[in-house]
């Protein structure tokens, strides 16, 4: 019975427990993920840093109510992703609504020649508008799905799908003007 959801189980009851080492040990395990994921949203390193010691706080002062539903880190993740929305909805990010032909899936250019690099790709994610930039990085890299950002967003489904058609199609743009 050593499930994904019983993963580091002496680890947490210690954290219930209140016990430091333990919960800088939890902190040393997801720290740079949950950094990661707060900085693709929140764009500033500064911001991101702040950011996940509120989560930690948060994390360390609400550890009783983790019920081994999940995995300890997608508990913490929800955390820090509602955490990076609303620090998000306080700066009034806008979505834009739904409209017939976002709908539409775009083909994929075929030999554009252009060179991609992880640093590139990276930038031009966090050159996205704030709105773009959170559905896209929800649903492509941290596997949401639309009816599910939409919840989370308080958008409707159609939106997030509109948000995340036009993200794509201001990341190409982007890719093929910086890799020219």
């Amino acid at each position: 019975m050593n499930d994904g959801t019983h993963t580091h189980r002496d680890l947490i009851e210690r954290c219930k427990q209140g016990d430091r080492s333990a919960q800088f040990d939890l902190y040393q395990l997801y720290s740079r993920a949950t950094y990661n994921t707060l900085l693709r949203m929140v764009r500033h390193a500064h911001d991101a840093e702040d950011l996940l010691q509120n989560v930690f706080i948060e994390v360390f002062t609400k550890m009783d109510t983790f019920r081994y539903e999940s995995t300890i880190g997608a508990w913490i993740k929800r955390i820090a992703i509602h955490k990076g929305i609303n620090f998000l909805k306080s700066r009034r990010v806008t979505f834009q609504e739904f409209s017939p032909q976002d709908d539409r899936e775009e083909a994929p250019e075929e030999g554009n020649g252009l060179l991609l690099t992880v640093e590139r790709i990276h930038q031009s994610i966090q050159a996205l508008p704030d709105g773009y930039r959170m559905v896209f990085c929800l649903y492509a890299l941290e596997g949401y799905d639309h009816e599910e950002i939409g919840q989370i967003l308080g958008i409707s489904e159609a939106t997030s799908k509109s948000q995340y058609s036009r993200a794509r199609a201001r990341l190409r743009e982007l890719l093929k003007t910086n890799g020219t």
